[in-house]
């Protein structure tokens, strides 16, 4: 700045030298801007080709081509005039201001296409198929790296203009910790949300159970997560409480393991104890879409002979299970009915208390 303003002006201006030197750098700048424009162009299409030849594949390819899309032409325009800058005569004093230019240039354009790198790549995560994903995450994930990007071009820039950061990022870091403190229940619930996009307890649609909670998950928010029970209402938790749980995810359940019991009359003979259990295999296994495990006679009960009932169902679908139960229930009651067992029913016994008379009081003779 102080060259410039010892310069005269007007001598410039009528000097032959700057009307060459003038004459050079826009000539020079024009014809930079051009071949970079076509070479720019050239890269849209060869990429372009690429995506209509490989429709399926090519997703790096896809992420490269909409942050070259990003390009700045006003910044192209800048660096062609900073390459035009070397043919001409200049004092070697403005070189430092030149290539802090150039620097200022590359950050800017570098952070914008980090930046659109960043958000295709985010959309990429949300439209990928067969892929469940929490969207919330994916923007929160997309916006701190954002954040992260211009940060560094915007530390970068000052510290290549001389400027010592280190008491600006000192100072950062102690107001970042004060926001921290402020809004610490806001943010556990933010980092939770993150977690539970990476981590994927649960997805949206998965059925849930924990304390008296249980229903289907609705929206995983940024703070809550909502769930609706089965009695119909919308249930509201927050991210960070929810994630101290212990949670059953019955969505991911592939197959259930039923234990059931019945009993029998208490005077069933022992020959037919002997044949339940073996009616009761294959009553499962004829049933279908179900394993047996064991049958056997588990105990003395006070009004019953209890047997102990174990299958594998092969599905998670909670309906499909109570059909197959209710078949078994049935055919254990005609199985049973065909063989003279008779299902013991529930009884109470009750014992009067021993009364004991008295002997009446002899009466004195008169």
């Amino acid at each position: 700045m102080a060259y410039l303003a010892q310069l005269n002006f007007v001598t410039v201006l009528m000097s032959t030298a700057f009307w060459i030197n003038l004459a050079i750098v826009v000539a020079v700048t024009l014809i930079v801007y051009w071949i970079i424009n076509r070479l720019l162009a050239f890269a849209y299409k060869t990429i372009q080709n690429w995506r209509n030849g490989h429709p399926g594949s090519g997703d790096l390819r896809f992420i490269i081509f909409d942050m070259l899309q990003k390009t700045s032409k006003i910044l192209i325009l800048v660096t062609a005039f900073l390459f035009s800058l070397r043919f001409a005569a200049l004092p070697d004093r403005l070189f430092s201001t030149i290539s802090q230019a150039w620097f200022l240039v590359i950050a800017i354009q570098m952070a914008i296409w980090l930046d659109q790198g960043v958000q295709s790549w985010m959309r990429h995560l949300l439209r990928a198929p067969d892929v469940n994903r929490n969207p919330v995450t994916l923007v929160i994930l997309g916006m701190i790296l954002r954040v992260l990007v211009w940060s560094m071009m915007f530390l970068s820039i000052l510290a290549n203009a001389g400027v010592d950061i280190t008491a600006l990022v000192a100072s950062l870091g102690v107001g970042g910790i004060a926001i921290a403190l402020a809004v610490q229940t806001v943010l556990s619930d933010v980092f939770a949300s993150l977690s539970i996009g990476f981590d994927k307890p649960f997805e949206i649609g998965d059925f849930v159970v924990f304390n008296d909670v249980a229903g289907n998950i609705e929206h995983i928010g940024l703070k809550t997560t909502r769930i609706r029970s089965l009695s119909g209402e919308q249930i509201v938790c927050a991210n960070a409480n929810l994630l101290q749980q212990t949670i059953h995810n019955y969505k991911r359940m592939q197959t259930r393991r039923i234990v059931f019991t019945f009993g029998v009359a208490s005077t069933t003979p022992p020959e037919k104890l002997r044949i339940i259990g073996d009616m009761v295999k294959e009553i499962i296994n004829d049933v279908g879409n179900t394993r047996f495990d064991r049958a056997h006679f588990l105990s003395f009960d006070q009004d019953r002979l209890t047997f102990e009932v174990v299958h594998i169902v092969a599905t998670a679908d909670y309906n499909k299970y109570m059909d197959i139960q209710q078949e078994i229930n049935i055919r254990i009651i005609e199985q049973l009915n065909d063989n003279d067992i008779e299902l013991a029913l529930p009884s109470l016994v009750m014992r009067a208390p021993v009364q004991v008379k008295r002997a009446a009081p002899a009466q004195n003779a008169a």
